[in-house]
């Protein structure tokens, strides 16, 4: 089904299936954690690749509201789950390239 279609094909309830992901996001955490304690206990040469898992972050982001775009999802929906207005998602993840 292409992003054009899913819009009118979807209902109340969007979910497609049951994943774990509060558990996948607590585990990724504790990485991130881990990594920290890891630079923070001397390994300088690590504190490059923690800056850079910033830039990894903020592109997942971006790919990630690209998806709930594509599937459907309004830029309100969107903004209420990140507790920011809707203009504040659109400047950050969209703009006016699909408002």
């Amino acid at each position: 089904m292409n992003p054009s279609t899913v819009k009118t094909a979807l209902t109340s309830n969007r979910r497609r299936r049951a994943v774990e992901n509060d558990e996948y996001a607590a585990f990724i955490r504790r990485a991130i954690a881990a990594h920290a304690r890891r630079v923070a206990s001397g390994d300088v040469e690590a504190l490059r690749d923690l800056v850079g898992l910033s830039a990894d972050l903020d592109a997942a982001l971006l790919n990630a509201v690209k998806g709930l775009r594509a599937f459907g999802y309004s830029w309100s929906e969107i903004a209420d789950r990140l507790g920011v207005s809707k203009q504040a998602a659109q400047q950050r993840w969209g703009g006016d390239r699909d408002a």
